[in-house]
Order: structure tokens, then sequence, then C-alpha cells
């Protein structure tokens, strides 16, 4: 069985089309067999996927630093739930779970994860490929920024091109776990 860690937000957002994706996603992962690795909440978009996986008949694993058992609060009907001490070794343990990794829509703590994720796999740190799902244009700002990143000589052309970007669930699973 594949893995893969989503990293998202605990907040919903100001679109519907952000938590549409998170179920459309986490339906499409189930359908797949594909265990979902996720930060262990249940609330926001982290719960929007964890529960399509589930309600498709999916694994759903969480991982969560027990100071945001309050905050986020931990969902309960969960395939496997990791209680950690602290927001690196949350990430350790999802990244160390996981053959993949997409990042939905979401805050600081997603971006953390997502570059994390991303400068460990150009270090050849992992094997796991790393996607953003473009929901809605969300990440296209970032895109740009990425571009700007390559003009100014800080990326070059190879890194930039293998910055996985799509705005279908399908297709990002798709080149995240070929077959």
């Amino acid at each position: 069985m594949k893995k893969c860690a989503v990293f998202c937000g605990s907040r919903a957002g100001n679109h519907p089309a952000y938590l549409e994706a998170a179920k459309t996603l986490g339906k499409a992962m189930a359908k797949r067999n594909t265990e979902l690795i996720y930060g262990g909440a249940s609330v926001g978009i982290m719960a929007a996927v964890a529960d399509a996986v589930l309600e498709n008949g999916g694994r759903a694993t969480g991982v969560l630093p027990r100071f945001l058992g309050d905050r986020e609060i931990a969902h309960e009907k969960l395939t496997e739930l990791h209680m950690v001490d602290t927001m690196s070794e949350r990430k350790q343990m999802m990244a160390k779970l996981s053959d993949g990794f997409i990042s939905l829509p979401g805050g600081i703590g997603t971006m953390e994860e997502y570059f994390e994720m991303l400068t460990l796999g150009y270090l050849s740190q992992h094997q796991g490929k790393s996607g953003l799902l473009n929901v809605n244009g969300y990440y296209t700002p970032l895109m740009t920024f990425f571009d700007h990143m390559q003009e100014q000589g800080f990326i070059d052309q190879k890194t930039r091109e293998g910055m996985i970007v799509k705005e279908d669930p399908e297709r990002l699973l798709d080149i995240i776990f070929p077959e």
C-alpha cells in the first residue's frame, strides 16, 4: 500500500473549493488504496480529507502533537493516531511513514511542511515526490515566486521544472505515484 502525506490547513479557508478539493483528493486516495498520513486533526481541510478517505473505505493515519490536542482536536475515527511532543517530531514521523507528499491549501504550517519535504527531496534525503494541489489558484503566486527565484539564479531550470503543481487531484496522484 502506498502512503501519502497530505499537508493542509486546520481551517477551511474562505472558498468552498478548498473543502471540495480535500474531499475529492481523499476519495481518490481511498479508491487507489493509498493511505493518508496527515496532521491528525478533526477540523478544517484536515478533517475533510481524512473523512473522505475513511468514508470511502481507506486508511487514515494521523500524527498530532499533544499540545495541539485541544486546538486542533484529535480525529477520533482514524485508523491510527500517533501522539508526539513537537511539531518537528510530527513532520519527521509523517515523512518517515510516507512515500509521497501533497500540499493542499493551508497556512504557515502547511508551507513549512511543503518546503521541508521539497528541500529534502532536492537533497536526496527522501525519494518521495512532493506536489501542490493548486485549488482555485491558491498556489499560483508561489509559482510566480519560484519563477523569480530561477530568473535570479537561486534555483536552476531542472529544479523549477521538477516542482509538481496540478489543479486535478487525480492527475497529481498519477505523478506522485506513477504506476
